[in-house]
């Protein structure tokens, strides 16, 4: 019997990961290639890789385009490369045409994962202008023709239907993201704080500069956070210039009355990540909006207490009380942000239950998201749309 050939399309690729999309479609793509009779062909945007995927290059006459046209230029060059597969695999908007377009061309079958939504995240136009509407036109056609969509969480599966109601609810299956707890696990090396000068006790927060990760938010909760706690804030790749700029003007105020906040704008190395992580007395997730949120489950995997907003899928994986606390998101944001700043400081206050979440994180994460059985589920997944 013949091998079961996947064709996966993304736009994130290493080197150039940022975002948990690209961390997923890596750490599945590893999983999937540890199973019998399943070949897996990575598609990415981004030029040649060296590194067992297939990467493409924007045409040069889109290399000025608006990112939302060179995103289906792309597209098109990678769709007339996947006639030879059985099914293919699309990752975000901005690799869905390509699936899409070969689907049509090949008669392939397509399966779409659902990492977020254009309609639920209005806030894109800022980045991408005009090309907003391409991104959510893209988007839309790809979900209503593909044979499958996988959500990400129940949450993200009752997103999907809401957006997109012409969507038949039986296509859309749940599949959360896994963690690999082997690489995301405790690490406790003191080297990696003095290197940033990073001293007592502190929390972190650790994403991209968008509005939906609730920087802002969070930065003007913690001016009432007790200064005795620290905040390491690794975050950088600023959507847009609007954000980036606000995002900055916070932290130059706080850091104008505090010693111990610390930003590192550059993307930390593995290890130091995780020796980060470790050594936080909490991880913060602000989000107000987050389908299911990785960053989360590999702060558990490093046996770090999470305190995250209620929102998507989140609450599918801190369990509140148990491995963290959730803090209600509302669109009235000084509530939002007074909130945050009474569970912060009142977990901060409490070293013995931070540990005590911390561990029980670790256990959660180990025992519910393992890449293994994410892995089967996506193989059972892809032949039901074969046969």
């Amino acid at each position: 019997m013949s091998a079961t050939r996947i064709g996966i399309v993304t736009k994130e690729w290493p080197p150039a990961v940022y975002g948990g999309a690209g961390v997923h479609v890596v750490q599945l793509t590893q999983a999937l290639r540890k199973v019998s009779g399943i070949e897996v062909d990575v598609h990415c945007f981004g030029g040649p890789r060296t590194d067992g995927a297939f990467g493409y290059d924007t045409p040069s006459e889109f290399s000025s385009a608006n990112p939302a046209l060179q995103a289906i230029a792309t597209d098109l060059l990678i769709a007339n490369s996947l006639a030879n597969v059985d099914v293919i695999h699309s990752h975000t908007w901005y690799a869905n045409m390509a699936g899409h377009t070969a689907s049509l061309l090949y008669g392939t079958p397509h399966i779409v994962s659902a990492h977020s939504l254009e309609p639920l995240r209005p806030w894109k136009a800022e980045q991408l202008g005009g090309g907003y509407q391409i991104s959510s036109w893209a988007e839309k056609t790809s979900y209503e023709a593909a044979a499958a969509i996988i959500a990400v969480s129940d949450g993200m599966r009752a997103d999907v239907l809401a957006a997109y109601p012409d969507v038949d609810p039986k296509k859309v299956v749940t599949i959360r993201n896994g963690v690999d707890t082997s690489k995301f696990a405790p690490n406790s090396n003191p080297a990696v704080l003095q290197e940033f000068g990073i001293t007592g006790r502190y929390a972190m927060f650790v994403g991209r500069i968008t509005r939906q990760k609730g920087l802002a938010h969070l930065l003007r909760a913690w001016k009432k956070v007790p200064a005795e706690y620290g905040l390491v804030l690794a975050a950088g790749s600023p959507d847009e210039e609007t954000v980036g700029n606000e995002v900055a003007a916070l932290i130059a105020e706080l850091q104008a009355t505090r010693s111990n906040v610390w930003w590192i704008k550059e993307m930390l190395p593995h290890d130091k990540l995780t020796a980060a992580l470790t050594q936080a007395d909490l991880f913060l997730c602000p989000s107000i909006y987050e389908p299911l949120g990785i960053v989360n489950l590999e702060a558990m995997g490093c046996e770090t207490a999470v305190l995250a907003s209620r929102v998507g899928g989140i609450p599918e994986v801190v369990s509140h009380q148990e491995t963290g606390i959730l803090v209600d998101y509302t669109p009235d944001h000084s509530r939002f942000e007074a909130d945050l700043t009474a569970a912060i400081s009142e977990l901060m206050a409490d070293p013995a239950r931070l540990e005590k979440y911390g561990k029980a994180g670790r256990v959660r994460a180990e025992t519910h998201f393992g890449w293994d059985a994410v892995a089967e589920q996506t193989i059972s997944l892809y032949r039901s749309v074969i046969s």
